[in-house]
């Protein structure tokens, strides 16, 4: 009997082996949607504050440092976004989805006059979804990969690799454009490059 025992957990553990062996599955594609060259997909706003340069996008105050926002042509609801981003400064900038509108702030609040980068902003910025250890994470002055994924009533976002904040509420459930944020009443300048985002079944 405990010869049979032992030979079944043999048998057993190597199943488990196999399994745990296995390649996780990679993570679909996310098809850009900024090709580098132009605003192609995009709506461009009247005022000359979004334009490309060396394949980046840059978004940049006028002198009346009025703001602006910038949006794709097409409307998403559960979706993952994802960029890379570079600033100097205290600037105020964000990547909004759905409607009502949810915003993932980047830069320093103007309310709050604090830097609330990754955290979420729906009128204010709620307790349970602030990023509150974005601020080891970032590289100031670099290239920062934030990726934000948009499922149902929960809102995930991941700060150069690991995820730093969530919301969940079901009343931000429609579908809208993505939008990209310069925030009126400062200087300010942002870069974004190989934006993607990918549709969820």
């Amino acid at each position: 009997m405990a010869r049979q025992l032992l030979l079944a957990a043999l048998v057993l553990g190597s199943s488990i082996g196999i399994l745990v062996g296995q390649e996780v599955p990679p993570t679909p594609a996310l098809p850009p949607i900024f090709n580098g060259r132009d605003l192609t997909g995009w709506k461009a706003p009247a005022e000359p504050h979004w334009k490309v340069v060396d394949g980046i996008l840059v978004g940049e105050n006028d002198a009346e440092k009025k703001g602006s926002m910038l949006f794709t042509e097409k409307s998403y609801g559960d979706v993952i976004v994802e960029g890379e981003v570079r600033w100097q400064g205290e600037i105020d900038s964000g990547f909004m989805l759905r409607a009502p509108e949810v915003q993932v702030q980047i830069g320093v609040s103007r309310s709050l006059k604090r830097d609330m980068t990754c955290s979420f902003y729906v009128g204010n910025y709620p307790e349970e979804a602030q990023a509150k250890r974005a601020g080891e994470l970032l590289k100031p002055g670099e290239w920062n990969q934030i990726r934000v994924r948009a499922k149902g009533d929960t809102f995930t976002v991941w700060l150069n690799g690991e995820q730093v904040s969530q919301f969940v509420s079901p009343k931000y459930a429609d579908p809208a454009p993505i939008g990209l944020q310069i925030h009126g009443g400062l200087a300010m300048k942002v870069e974004f490059r190989d934006l993607r985002a990918l549709e969820l079944e």
